[in-house]
C-alpha cells in the first residue's frame, strides 16, 4: 500500500542528499541493502537533517562525507614569460556549504539545485621561474560567494529500474583574492604573471571538482535507489511516469480507507419558520483524480513548496432534502442527483525546514466543470428548481469558485494548523525502516501528536 508514493518520495530525498555529496561515501560493509537505504539514509541522516534546519544559519548536510581540505592534482603550466609549478594543494572550506535552491519535477524526474560556499581557500606551495629569477614559497587563493549549479535528470531503464540520465554541472563565484609569499623585490614584475596564476588555480581546481561530483552524484543515487527497488522488489515500468504510478496507489489508497464513496454529514439549516435538511448523501467518484500538469517541490529560502495541479473526472451524487415550515408542522421531501463534469484544483503549499513549524497553504485555485441536478418530489416545482441549479451555477460559475476559494482556504489552513509535520516524518520514517515501502497506511492520521 503506497509503495510507490514512499518510493517517490524517498527518491526525492537521495537526489538532495547525493547532490551535495562530492565524495567518497562511507562504507556499508554488513548492511543488507534495505540497511543502507534505510538505516544509514533516514535513522542517521534523516532525523539529522530535521534537527540541522531547526537552526537558523543551517550550513552543510548531516552525512555529506566531503573531505574538508580537499586534496587537489598538482599543476604544471607555462604561462607567458614563466614557468608555474603548484604542489600540495588543499581546498579549504568546501564542506561549510548551503542548498540555497532545490527543484525536482517529479513529472519528468529532473533535479536542479543551487548549493553555495561563502569562501574556499586554496593553499599550497608553489614555484615560478623564469630565465633570470625563480621564487617559492607558499600561496594562498581565496574564492567568495562560491555557486554550483547542478541539473539531473532520471529515466526508467529497460529493467525497470530509476537511474541517472544526464548530468550538469557548473561552478562560479563572485570574487577571487591571491597572495603569493616570498616574491620579494621582483614582485612587481610577476605581478601579471601572478594574477594570472590565481585563475590558473581556479581554471585547473574547477574540472577537477566536477569530475569528482559527477562521478560521486551519478554513483550515490544509482545505488541506493538500486537498493531501494532490488530490496522491496519493485519494477518501474518505462511506458509511465513513476508519478503516474504514484498517483494510480494514491487513488487505491482513497478507496480502501472509505473515502469513495464518501458519506457526507447531514445538513441541517433553519431561517425563520423555514427548515432545511439533507441526509443519505453520498459522493462518488473522488477517486479518479489525475494530474493535469506539473507536479513539482521547490526549496529555497529554508521552506518547501509542493505544488500541485490535480483534477477528477466526473463526480456523482445524490442526497436525500426535506424542506420544513413551521417547525415540521408542513414538510415537504424529496431527492435529488447531481453530476460534476470535473473539479480541477490547482494549490501550493509550503513548509518550513524547520519541522516545529507548521504548514501554510500559499495559493489555491479552483475550476468546476458542468453541473447537472435532477430533482425529485417538489411537483411542479421540481422543474424550476432544475433550471435554477443547471443554469445559473453554470452562467456564474468563475464568480462561484472566486467565492468559494477564501472560505475554502480557510478551512484547508485550519486542517494543516493541526499537523505536526515532524511526528509524521519520524513515525513513517521508522516504517520505512521495519517494512521498507510496503508500508500499511490503514491508521494514517495527519494530526499525529
Amino acid at each position: 500500500m503506497g509503495r510507490a508514493v514512499i518510493t517517490l518520495l524517498w527518491i526525492n530525498l537521495i537526489c538532495l542528499i547525493s547532490v551535495a555529496l562530492s565524495a567518497d561515501a562511507p562504507k556499508n560493509e554488513g548492511r543488507t541493502p534495505l540497511q543502507m537505504a534505510g538505516d544509514t539514509m533516514l535513522s542517521e541522516q534523516l532525523f539529522a537533517i530535521i534537527d540541522l534546519y531547526k537552526e537558523d544559519d543551517p550550513v552543510g548536510l548531516p552525512g555529506a562525507t566531503i573531505p574538508d581540505p580537499m586534496p587537489i592534482p598538482e599543476i604544471k603550466q607555462s604561462l607567458s614569460i614563466a614557468k608555474m609549478h603548484l604542489r600540495n594543494v588543499l581546498a579549504h572550506g568546501m564542506s561549510r556549504f548551503r542548498i540555497r535552491f532545490f527543484r525536482t519535477e517529479l513529472t519528468t524526474m529532473s533535479v536542479q539545485t543551487q548549493i553555495s560556499i561563502d569562501e574556499i581557500a586554496v593553499q599550497g606551495n608553489y614555484t615560478m621561474s623564469t630565465f633570470f629569477n625563480r621564487a617559492e614559497g607558499p600561496f594562498t587563493v581565496l574564492m567568495r560567494n562560491v555557486l554550483t549549479k547542478a541539473n539531473v535528470s532520471l529515466a526508467v531503464e529497460r529493467d525497470g529500474t530509476l537511474r541517472t540520465k544526464d548530468i550538469e554541472l557548473d561552478i562560479a563565484f563572485d570574487d577571487m583574492a591571491m597572495d603569493f609569499q616570498n616574491l620579494g623585490f621582483m614582485g612587481s614584475i610577476f605581478q601579471s604573471v601572478v594574477n594570472t596564476a590565481s585563475n590558473l588555480v581556479y581554471d585547473t581546481m574547477k574540472p577537477y571538482m566536477l569530475s569528482e561530483a559527477y562521478t560521486k552524484i551519478r554513483e550515490e543515487v544509482d545505488s541506493r535507489m538500486l537498493n531501494i527497488t532490488l530490496e522491496n522488489g519493485i519494477t518501474l515500468p518505462n511506458s509511465i511516469a513513476p508519478l503516474d504510478m504514484a498517483i494510480g496507489e494514491m487513488r487505491t489508497l482513497v478507496r480502501n480507507k472509505g473515502l469513495d464513496p464518501f458519506l457526507v454529514p447531514d445538513y441541517n439549516n433553519t431561517a425563520g419558520i423555514f427548515g432545511m435538511q439533507t441526509m443519505h448523501t453520498w459522493i462518488t467518484g473522488g477517486s479518479s483524480f489525475y494530474r493535469y500538469g506539473d507536479i513539482s517541490v521547490t526549496m529555497q529560502n529554508n521552506s518547501a513548496t509542493l505544488g500541485m495541479h490535480v483534477a477528477t473526472q466526473r463526480i456523482v451524487g445524490s442526497t436525500q432534502w426535506e424542506v420544513s415550515v413551521g417547525r415540521g408542522m408542513l414538510s415537504h421531501a424529496g431527492r435529488a442527483q447531481f453530476t460534476v463534469e470535473h473539479i480541477r484544483v490547482a494549490f501550493q503549499v509550503e513548509q518550513p525546514l524547520d519541522l516545529r513549524k507548521k504548514l501554510k497553504l500559499k495559493d489555491i485555485q479552483l475550476e468546476l466543470g458542468n453541473i447537472q441536478v435532477r430533482c425529485d418530489g417538489a411537483g411542479t416545482f421540481d422543474y424550476i428548481i432544475e433550471a435554477a441549479v443547471n443554469i445559473l451555477p453554470n452562467l456564474l460559475r468563475y464568480q462561484l469558485m472566486d467565492a468559494i476559494e477564501n472560505p475554502l482556504r480557510i478551512r484547508i489552513q485550519e486542517k494543516l494548523d493541526c499537523i505536526n509535520t515532524e511526528a509524521l516524518v519520524r513515525k513513517y520514517a521508522r516504517e520505512f525502516e521495519l517494512r521498507g515501502t510496503d508500508i500499511d497506511f490503514q491508521d494514517f492520521e495527519l494530526c499525529e501528536t
